[in-house]
């Protein structure tokens, strides 16, 4: 095959699609601009360095990302193999040594044969078949052909998100649903809290840690989406008057209007999913689990995403990409890591081991692929491409985001049938497709 693939982006996403392309026997043109351009967050020069923690979050099928592991391992991920043979003990997470890690991952796509890595900045976007990896620090000349290509109003710079909680671990005993003077029926969850609730809830927001601003992140906040320590340091009163003023709102069980009430809109078709209106934040993961669980109703909620506030380059993925991670319109251009709009390493790499399958197979004169909506790399790829999303954002794999099953199953039940479930999917849908997964857990062509 003559036609050299390109890809742009030497990160977690861009190795796993040059690893895809060249066994399929797909020359591949890596182009990595550092160390010629460096970032402010890459420290080395080596691919898939990892920037930020070494971990690659929970191992186990209880949780989507422990599932999406082990789909990634069926279809022959390079990232999933590397980061097993280097994992640091991490209890039920899968962590390693992020120097050994990248080092090696660097060896491998190096090894490659026809992969030949270049060390320069691309500034312009390719005509021939280009997978664009090149992550939230894309380089502001790329950024800026991207924007001539796709239209300014489909890229974005800054990412406020708020917290989401699975449906199910709500408080329904405590909250109740209904919007503000009635209108719009029942579209809201409330939580109320009284006088004393909200000044603690406040007095722990304002006293808990945060992430420090790095110097790529901007650091003076627009109104609409001033993190809530920001609106709290203003004053006691600030947030009643903001995303929690309890105007319109009657709580059912006292027939009074709360002093202080915090909404819940529903985040996905299904109502499996809420996000917490308002709730963008730079607290620490760990804090904001403690503090949003102060929150009467989300005693025991389940955070499937949590909040925050950051420099972040994503596209509106659901308005330009088809579920091959083509750009319609332009369809030798693929996206893929989390430029598409997935939050974590193990996404990233996950759409860049489909991007890099679905273009060695254009090149074949074969149909692009879309796992079963029922796996985790379906239902990711769902949330991202799904049309009609008005405020799209970033997501991790989580079980939210999977079709229900039939019956009443919940907790860890639940979500260990839904894996099941899917890896039985993905191995009916490899097979009807040509991909075998050998006794390794690596698929090769049928």
């Amino acid at each position: 095959m003559s036609e050299r693939v390109t890809i742009v982006g030497g990160g977690l996403a861009g190795a796993e699609a040059a690893w895809q392309l060249a066994r399929h026997g797909v020359p591949v043109d890596l182009y990595e601009m550092r160390p010629g351009r460096g970032t402010a967050a890459h420290h080395t020069d080596r691919l898939g360095e990892l920037v930020c923690s070494n971990s690659f979050r929970n191992a186990t099928l209880e949780t989507a990302v422990g599932l999406l592991k082990d789909e990634m391992r069926r279809l022959g991920s390079l990232v999933m193999h590397v980061a097993d043979a280097n994992q640091v003990p991490a209890g039920a997470c899968l962590a390693v040594d992020r120097d050994h890690f990248a080092v090696e991952l660097t060896r491998a796509v190096e090894a490659l044969p026809g992969v030949r890595i270049v060390r320069e900045e691309v500034t312009d976007i390719p005509a021939d078949f280009t997978i664009l990896a090149t992550g939230p620090l894309t380089s502001p000349a790329l950024s800026e052909s991207l924007q001539r290509l796709l239209g300014r109003t489909h890229l974005y710079f800054y990412d406020a998100i708020a917290p989401i909680v699975a449906a199910d671990s709500i408080d329904m005993g405590v909250a109740w649903k209904a919007s503000r003077y009635g209108k719009g029926g029942e579209d809201y969850i409330n939580c109320p809290l009284d006088r004393t609730q909200y000044a603690a809830f406040v007095d722990a927001v304002v006293a808990a840690d945060k992430v420090p601003t790095r110097d790529f992140e901007r650091c003076v906040y627009f109104e609409g989406c001033m993190p809530i320590e920001e609106m709290a340091r203003r004053g006691p009163a600030t947030l009643a008057f903001g995303p929690m003023r309890p105007v319109g709102l009657i709580d059912p069980r006292t027939g009074q209007r709360p002093h202080a009430c915090v909404q819940l809109r529903q985040d996905d078709a299904e109502g499996r999913l809420f996000n917490i209106v308002g709730f963008q934040t730079k607290m620490t993961y760990p804090e904001q689990r403690r503090v949003f669980r102060m929150i009467p109703g989300l005693e025991h909620a389940e955070f499937v995403r949590l909040g925050s506030l950051h420099r972040n380059t994503f596209v509106n993925a659901p308005a330009l990409l088809l579920p091959s991670l083509q750009v319609m319109g332009r369809r030798k251009l693929l996206l893929a890591g989390q430029i598409v709009g997935v939050e974590g390493y193990v996404e990233s790499a996950a759409t860049g081991l489909l991007a890099g399958l679905n273009v060695a197979r254009l090149l074949h004169g074969d149909a692009p692929l879309a796992p079963p909506r029922t796996t985790a790399h379906g239902s990711l790829l769902a949330y991202i491409t799904h049309r009609g999303k008005k405020a799209f954002q970033p997501m991790n794999a989580n079980y939210g985001l999977f079709p229900p099953l039939s019956g009443s199953l919940r907790g860890r039940d639940k979500k260990l049938a839904l894996a099941s479930r899917a890896l039985a999917d993905l191995e009916r849908w490899m097979s009807g497709v040509g991909l075998v997964a050998d006794s390794a857990g690596r698929q090769s062509v049928a």
